[in-house]
């Protein structure tokens, strides 16, 4: 996907952002949240 399908009409992110680097998107992976850029990982 392009960078701008991530956000809405109102420039608002759909998808989660790093909380680290802020501007990175988290890729979904099904049991983690992982941020290619700082390898950031959130666990569900």
């Amino acid at each position: 996907m392009a960078r701008y399908e991530y956000y809405n009409d109102d420039g608002e992110a759909e998808r989660e952002l790093c909380p680290r680097c802020g501007d990175t998107f988290l890729g979904d992976y099904g049991d983690r949240k992982h941020c290619g850029k700082c390898s950031y990982t959130e666990w569900e």
